[in-house]
């Protein structure tokens, strides 16, 4: 954590009943005194410490010492004027393309954009570090500024998301998304965000481990997965959140690259999507029907 850091978690009340520490001050301990770490629930809050498995307390805080409330800091403008949109659009492979985040960030009217091939599990996204830091500078000089996104996927799953967007809720900053199940403009502390951002970081999981428990039933009966030379989990992973998503059997073969074999780069047919997603759809039903 560099020397400055610990003023990003303190940004932030700590959420911990046992701590309750107010924004501006460290963390407590149930005896009264400055806490050695700050909990793991309130540096979370921040992204790029996330990560971590536990952040030290500054010297400057004097852990272990008597702990006193600190004066909060300076709140942000409430009263900010005019009105600035700032759009971020992030593919997790190179081989993804952008234009269709790209060409719904304009359609929206969004000029000024920030966009990386990056993936989502990457401690740092640099052009999303980026956009976050001229809205805040923006936000500083008294301008009202919205981060927009096409969907919350493209900005993170679960804890990375929830903390993300306390982030910009604790620096003024909007957020909204034009599409998905969180469309719209949302408070990162409603109930609903908070319950949707987790579904998000459970749902990749969720599918990959239900498709290899139904390819593994296949395989002990003797039978295989078609495609085997172009389908992979991560395709059939991201075919079935586009079917999800209601599109049509062409847009998610437009949607989705080959990554190995002689027709690596290309996209699949309509026909080897149908198959793949039939094929998914069989065993799992297998995987859960009753012996």
């Amino acid at each position: 954590m560099s020397a400055d850091e610990f003023l990003s978690v303190e940004a932030n009340g700590c959420p911990m009943s046992s701590c309750n520490a107010p924004a501006g001050s460290p963390c407590r301990t149930g005896r009264g005194k400055v806490a050695s770490q700050y909990h793991t629930a309130r540096f979370r809050l921040v992204p790029s410490l996330a990560k971590s498995v536990n952040v030290a307390t500054p010297a400057i805080r004097k852990p272990g010492s008597t702990w006193l409330e600190l004066p909060h800091p300076a709140a942000a403008d409430p009263s900010p004027t005019g009105g600035v949109r700032i759009g971020y659009a992030r593919a997790s492979t190179s081989r993804q393309s952008l234009d269709t985040q790209l060409d719904s960030l304009r359609n929206a009217g969004i000029t000024r954009v920030f966009s990386e091939k990056i993936s989502t599990r990457a401690t740092h996204r640099p052009e999303l570090d980026a956009a976050v830091a001229l809205a805040q500078e923006m936000r500083v000089a008294g301008i009202a500024v919205t981060v927009v996104v096409h969907e919350h996927k493209r900005l993170g799953r679960g804890i990375e998301l929830a903390a993300l967007a306390e982030q910009l809720k604790a620096s003024g900053i909007g957020l909204e998304f034009l599409t998905g199940e969180l469309q719209g403009q949302h408070d990162p502390t409603g109930i609903v965000f908070t319950v949707l951002a987790a579904l998000s970081g459970m749902e990749r999981e969720y599918i990959r481990d239900r498709t290899l428990e139904g390819h593994e039933f296949a395989r002990k009966r003797g039978k295989t997965i078609g495609g085997a030379t172009v389908v992979g989990d991560d395709m059939l992973s991201h075919a079935l959140h586009l079917r999800a998503q209601g599109l049509s059997l062409r847009d998610i073969a437009t949607r989705l690259v080959i990554a190995k074999g002689k027709k690596k780069g290309q996209h699949p047919s309509p026909a080897t999507v149908l198959r793949m997603l039939r094929d998914h759809d069989r065993t799992t039903d297998q995987a859960v029907a009753p012996d």
